[in-house]
């Protein structure tokens, strides 16, 4: 039988992203009651205040829209996923929360904790706490946990991402202009690209593409580049060569926590995994270094994890008040 305290306690999880952010409320039992949708959240892309008023903004909508359970006063725990956390911006944690809290009622300014986007994803495909997370949205990286022990490839933005939506989209845009300067291969993904922005030359096509949301636009090149990539050599080569970029951050890791012949979770996220050919060659190439691996496509929604951990930072905190 279900605690009755437990279904009048509440979490907020949020899982915040590079396009957009997606808020969460649930009881203690994990069961999401609402979500909210905001813009993005990443601080690479708008910046620690931006990206506090997105966060912020979605948490103040699930209190609102939720107001006659009157949740404000029993939200327990606050668990946010956060881009770049983990890299540049992992010394200014306290102060990222502290520009989401001075936007949030005061009653849950201790309640927040501010963690990777990427321990999000692992823990919404896997309840074990040893194991690796490789990711493949408009980023890539992998990031592993073995106890105290902790390692991580890769994911240090757009730029780079080897493996990436948007690196695989900029290899499409590439061949398409390769293909319309006559320096490069024939290849379908020209027509479909120009289809897909409606444009017709060259011109129009480098002004659509950056004129306005360019990461985006260019990471939505990839889709265009498997939706091609059984009838055009060129998309299947530019997704097999992102598998492999993409493993090359897994492997990395790997080895850095010594799992090479043991058995452990790697969980595959993001939107590049929607790709048969891509994920074949992930699978291919790290199956050669950790053949014990037990590779889990993520099917649930991140938010899912924000949410277990959210649950776990107040059962963690509760259990050490009553000692």
């Amino acid at each position: 039988m279900k605690s009755k305290k437990k279904e009048n306690q509440y979490v907020i999880g949020v899982d915040a992203g590079a396009t957009k952010t997606l808020s969460g409320l649930a009881n203690l039992n994990g069961k999401i009651l609402d979500l909210k949708e905001t813009s993005s959240s990443n601080p690479r892309n708008v910046g620690i205040k931006k990206a506090a008023e997105n966060i912020s903004c979605g948490i103040n909508k699930l209190l609102r829209f939720n107001a006659d359970r009157k949740v404000k006063k029993k939200i327990v725990s606050i668990f946010i996923g956060l881009p770049g956390i983990a890299e540049e911006y992992k010394d200014r944690k306290d102060k990222i929360t502290k520009e989401i809290s001075k936007r949030l009622p005061k009653v849950l300014k201790n309640k927040i904790i501010v963690e990777s986007d990427q321990l999000v994803a692992f823990r919404a495909a896997t309840d074990e706490k040893r194991g690796i997370v490789l990711i493949s949205g408009t980023g890539c990286v992998a990031h592993g946990w073995d106890e105290k022990k902790e390692a991580k490839s890769s994911g240090w933005g757009y730029l780079a991402d080897e493996g990436s939506a948007f690196w695989t989209g900029q290899r499409v845009l590439q061949a398409v202009l390769k293909d319309l300067d006559g320096r490069g291969e024939k290849t379908k993904l020209t027509k479909g690209l120009c289809q897909k922005l409606k444009v017709k030359t060259p011109e129009g096509l480098v002004k659509r593409v950056y004129e306005k949301n360019t990461v985006e636009t260019i990471a939505l090149f990839s889709l265009i580049c498997n939706k091609l990539s059984a009838q055009d050599k060129v998309a299947k080569n530019i997704l097999k060569k992102a598998g492999y970029e993409a493993s090359l951050a897994a492997k990395v890791v790997i080895k850095k926590l010594n799992f090479q012949r043991k058995k452990f979770p790697l969980v595959l996220a993001g939107g590049m995994f929607n790709s048969d050919i891509f994920l074949k060659a992930v699978k291919l190439h790290i199956r050669k270094t950790a053949p014990l691996a037990d590779l889990i496509v993520l099917k649930k929604k991140p938010i899912i994890g924000a949410i277990k951990l959210a649950i776990e930072c107040f059962t963690k905190r509760r259990s050490k008040n009553k000692l």
